[in-house]
């Protein structure tokens, strides 16, 4: 039989309701007046959004592939863009320059707060499969977004992020795509390693990490932010798979969920320099101009990453599921305590 895609989620308010509608032929879209007065950073606006994008990648079960390039559709996307990318460019702490904003990512403090030092140091193996079901959103899709930028580079930069892309796809061999790593990851964690499966328990925080890469990706006048969005997670991945690895071994997540994070450790440590000196290096010099939106992107990529740390470790912390529904069939806290937004 051939391949579908995941079923559609559940809607989470009038846009998501509007454009999930639209999909399956039944209803109309929402009004651009609905998406103007929609929190930009919410579960509706991002789920609305995830939705209008899913048709770029493998689309939905029941969903004509035709939509894709459907104006109406097409138009409602650009509203729920542009009030996203009206508040990114808002809420981005604006760097002077580059090595400005990637100087920032370069030093890792001595007592680090964030999600992969709560894992290693104290979390239970309930709350690594919720972070590896919230993540899996972006890692069964991992490299794709950022390869949409490469006919939109040249020479040094279109060279070095193919070779990195090249990695991140297993150099050639399908046993190490690292979607294909990070679906053994979820094997080990009793995990469901459908495409899209968790779609409907991500949070808004997820959804909107997601989103950012697939409006940067799709947009070519965003070239820059993807780059400097790329940068910001080869840079940062490193030293964060590290200690995601020794979580994994801590909480007894299995041998292929230390594996996926262990392999990171090494191959980003590498793609970092190249991204930095042959992706940034080789952009710059083609397009100088490029600068601020490649800071926007890693200004940007900080914020949303900030955002959903905060969400994970204040529900987590609370004793709450960061989970609009909880995981099975594994412990995990209750329904009642499901975070629903």
């Amino acid at each position: 039989m051939a391949y579908e895609g995941p079923r559609l989620p559940a809607a989470r308010g009038p846009l998501s309701a509007g454009v999930r509608e639209y999909l399956l032929g039944t209803g109309p879209l929402p009004s651009t007046r609905t998406v103007a007065e929609a929190p930009a950073y919410g579960d509706d606006l991002q789920l609305a959004l995830y939705l209008c994008y899913e048709p770029h990648y493998r689309g939905f079960a029941g969903v004509s592939a035709d939509v894709e390039w459907d104006p109406d559709l097409l138009r409602s996307r650009a509203a729920l863009e542009q009030r996203f990318l009206t508040a990114l460019r808002a809420d981005t702490p604006v760097h002077d320059s580059v090595e400005d904003a990637l100087a920032e990512l370069l030093v890792e403090p001595v007592e680090g707060g964030g999600v992969s030092h709560f894992l290693r140091d104290e979390g239970e193996l309930w709350q690594v499969r919720e972070y590896a079901a919230q993540r899996s959103l972006y890692h069964l899709k991992e490299a794709d977004p950022h390869a949409w930028v490469l006919p939109r580079l040249w020479g040094r930069a279109k060279a070095a992020m193919a070779a990195v892309e090249f990695d991140e796809y297993g150099g050639g061999r399908p046993d190490r795509v690292h979607a294909r790593l990070f679906a053994n990851l979820m094997t080990d964690l009793d995990l469901d390693t459908s495409y899209g499966r968790y779609l409907d328990a991500a949070c808004a925080e997820t959804l909107a990490t997601v989103n950012m890469m697939s409006l940067f990706g799709l947009h070519r006048g965003l070239r820059g932010a993807l780059v400097g969005h790329f940068a910001t997670v080869e840079i940062t991945s490193s030293p964060g798979s590290r200690r995601l690895a020794e979580a994994m071994r801590r909480t007894g997540a299995g041998p292929a969920a230390a594996y996926f994070y262990d392999e990171h450790v090494e191959a980003d440590a590498v793609h970092e320099q190249v991204v930095r000196h042959d992706v940034i290096g080789g952009l710059l010099e083609e397009e100088p101009h490029l600068a601020p939106d490649i800071a926007f992107g890693v200004g940007a990529t900080v914020l949303l990453e900030d955002r959903l740390a905060a969400r994970l470790l204040g529900d987590w912390r609370a004793g709450r599921s960061s989970l609009r529904a909880p995981l099975m069939p594994h412990t995990s806290p209750t329904p009642e305590n499901a975070h629903i937004s």
